[in-house]
């Protein structure tokens, strides 16, 4: 596979519902990334855990992906956390404010 057909990203299911997330979390890859999880989220069970420790390029569109995925686990009445959040994540979640969001795990809606 070439460089240019390659995903910028990787997401790979090492257990049933904990997924690991590696590359760019960006405007380039925010569209691929999220028609590619969401379907794997949705076959993976109630409680999900995305592991991001391997993320080595966010933006403004990567955190608003994750922010969209907490949305559709709620409304798909299921928890999904986040772990391991890249420092630079974190601090474009500060100064967004949402930083509370991707660090507390959100339960499932009744």
């Amino acid at each position: 596979m070439s460089d240019q057909t390659r995903p910028a990203w990787t997401l790979q299911q090492p257990a049933p519902g904990q997924f690991q997330l590696g590359g760019a979390l960006t405007v380039a890859t925010a569209t691929a990334l999220r028609a590619r999880a969401l379907p794997e989220f949705a076959a993976a069970g109630k409680v999900l855990a995305v592991d991001l420790a391997g993320v080595t390029q966010v933006d403004s569109a990567g955190l608003a992906l994750l922010i969209d995925w907490l949305a559709w686990a709620q409304a798909q009445h299921r928890s999904l956390r986040f772990g391991a959040l890249p420092q630079p994540l974190r601090s474009l979640a500060r100064l967004s404010e949402v930083e509370d969001l991707l660090l507390t795990p959100a339960p499932p809606s009744p």
